[in-house]
């Protein structure tokens, strides 16, 4: 509570727009905290599901793997449960020009500038997302299963995802509490793409400790396959950039995003959304643009987890253009 008045106390200086947004931001979360009850209570509760009782204890196993062999922090997140009721925990809407592969940016205290807005209301996230749309921008709203508050709160296990996959549980708990280790305010791609290398050999270890070499192979054939997606989607972005940046017209832009796009679902049918749309490719590009150079990184540091999180802090905490240089070695 002392966290949210201090955040308040910073959203007095700013506009109204703004307090309006962190308001259901705010409110949001601290729904989200009451609801959340520890693990030790759930599991000794009677009324506790078979099969929730089982994902619980799934979970809190995958809880402690994440501290005591993958070195992440050993604090009370995701040791309690909450049931929110609905399918996801926020939504979150990108956009960007009807010609550029750039996102509309939003900056904010603490966070610094993000190519995103978060809501816990999907109405709420649907208005903002038409009144962007009639202001002539590219809109992608996309659900998200779980996300961090950076430490400043206990995030807890979600019925968002807990009834997923074990592997998909564990890699959503390794990947938020590597928001935990490292953050670079301002720079999601840099933040997103070292949570992705953590949760994906967070993944890897957890299942071999277990001796589970099927799921295991599912579990990196999924991820390839991600990977291609991806590695297409960073292509067309790249075509497309220079479609905008060609100086042909408004009419012969349109042709060509229509065509790239057209390309791209041929490729991955059922994973593009209808109409040609660049803050997709945003919502994309954000979460794999720098994976190769954090697994460049942690290769370099023999596989070492600590020494690894060591460098990413390092990165972190350099200017902005040291670290993309640093980076953009690693392709």
């Amino acid at each position: 509570m002392k966290r949210l008045l201090a955040l308040l106390a910073v959203l007095a200086c700013s506009g109204c727009q703004t307090i309006s947004y962190y308001g259901q931001a705010i409110g949001g979360q601290l729904h989200l905290l009451a609801s959340a009850r520890p693990l030790d209570a759930w599991l000794a509760d009677p009324a506790t599901p078979r099969d929730l009782r089982e994902r619980l204890q799934t979970a809190h196993r995958i809880r402690e793997f994440a501290s005591r062999r993958l070195d992440l922090p050993d604090n009370a997140s995701y040791t309690a449960y909450a049931d929110l009721g609905r399918p996801y925990v926020v939504w979150n809407l990108f956009a960007a020009p009807e010609f550029s592969v750039e996102p509309k940016r939003e900056c904010f205290p603490f966070t610094g500038c993000v190519p995103y807005l978060g809501f816990f209301s999907e109405g709420a996230a649907r208005a903002e997302a038409a009144q962007l749309k009639r202001e002539g921008l590219d809109v992608h709203l996309g659900g998200v299963l779980a996300y961090s508050t950076l430490g400043w709160f206990n995030d807890p296990l979600l019925s968002t995802f807990i009834r997923y996959p074990d592997a998909q549980v564990a890699r959503l708990v390794f990947h938020e509490l590597a928001h935990q280790v490292a953050y670079a305010a301002g720079d999601t791609t840099f933040n997103e793409s070292f949570a992705v290398v953590v949760e994906e050999e967070g993944v890897r270890r957890w299942l071999e400790a277990q001796g589970r070499g099927a799921d295991l192979e599912a579990f990196r054939a999924a991820q390839a396959r991600k990977r291609a997606f991806a590695a297409a989607v960073k292509e067309t972005r790249e075509r497309l950039a220079a479609v905008y940046a060609s100086g042909a017209s408004a009419d012969e832009m349109r042709r060509r995003k229509r065509a790239e796009f057209d390309r791209l679902r041929a490729q991955f049918p059922g994973a593009v959304p209808a109409e040609p749309n660049n803050a997709f490719l945003v919502s994309i590009a954000l979460y794999t643009e720098r994976v190769p150079a954090f697994e460049h990184l942690l290769a370099a540091s023999g596989g070492d987890l600590p020494q690894f999180y060591a460098k990413v802090r390092s990165l972190a905490k350099a200017d902005r253009a040291v670290r993309d240089t640093l980076l953009a070695q690693y392709r």
